[in-house]
């Protein structure tokens, strides 16, 4: 019997050995499951860092293509914003509180504008660019980019509300907006590369902006802008100004809203 007694001791080896194996694999899995669950929230972070510097057609569209993106030349509707008094501000307030107000302000205007499918390019101390037909083919990027700038109007009353019951001091914007040619495409080197445009066009939709100042208003369009929009839009033609860069003064126009007609 003593074949038996080892058969007996060798089983029960054999079944020690197999429930280690089962343990060990299962520690290694969960290990595994734990890795994996791991890796996706630093992917789902990556994605929602990535997606606060890069519009988030590009990165679908660099991903479809395999990482390229072929630059052209391209009409686009450029607009520029930039906050009025916002560098006496910064002197008078604490460094944080600026912050923070204009975390919220850059917020509410990239939301008003996404919505009419600009995309945000460039945030520059409190200046803002956002481009309008710029990633693909859009038709109607003039009537997008002024329902835009007004939707930033309404969006910036309401974030001034928000900002009167705290105690802050409320903002004031200036916009301007030309269509024009640009350069657009995947601009840099493998260290820091992002979507951008480079063209003449971006500088005088800046240099429109300045304008509002003068004309004492909050959004100007040029002609080029003017003459491909629809009738809905209520505009008053301002005086002709030098613009520097443009041989000719410049006429401009001030969006004051949309006409009741269409808004009925």
């Amino acid at each position: 019997m003593a074949w038996y007694n080892y058969l007996i001791i060798g089983l029960s080896l054999l079944s020690i050995f197999m429930v280690v194996w089962v343990i060990r694999q299962h520690k290694k899995s969960e290990k595994l499951e734990q890795l994996l669950k791991h890796t996706t929230k630093k992917l789902e972070r990556l994605q929602v860092h990535f997606g606060r510097f890069t519009p988030e057609e590009v990165i679908e569209h660099l991903t479809e293509s395999g990482g390229g993106y072929q630059a052209n030349m391209r009409t686009v509707t450029v607009l520029f914003a930039d906050l009025k008094g916002f560098t006496k501000m910064c002197n008078e307030m604490d460094p944080q509180q600026v912050v923070t107000i204009l975390n919220g302000y850059f917020r509410s205007m990239s939301n008003a504008l996404s919505v009419h499918h600009g995309q945000v390019t460039e945030l520059m101390g409190d200046g803002l660019l956002a481009l309008f037909g710029a990633l693909r083919p859009n038709p109607w990027q003039v009537q997008d980019a002024v329902a835009g700038a007004l939707a930033m109007r309404n969006a910036l009353a309401e974030y001034n509300e928000e900002l009167k019951e705290k105690g802050f001091p409320e903002l004031a914007f200036g916009i301007g907006i030309h269509q024009g040619r640009v350069l657009a495409g995947v601009m840099g080197n493998f260290e820091l590369s992002k979507f951008g445009v480079v063209g003449d066009t971006i500088n005088i939709a800046a240099r429109i902006e300045s304008l509002t100042r003068v004309h004492n208003c909050d959004l100007l369009i040029t002609e080029e802008v003017r003459s491909a929009l629809d009738d809905r839009f209520d505009l008053k033609e301002m005086p002709a100004l030098p613009v520097k860069g443009v041989q000719k003064p410049v006429v401009t126009y001030q969006v004051q809203g949309i006409h009741h007609s269409w808004s009925a």
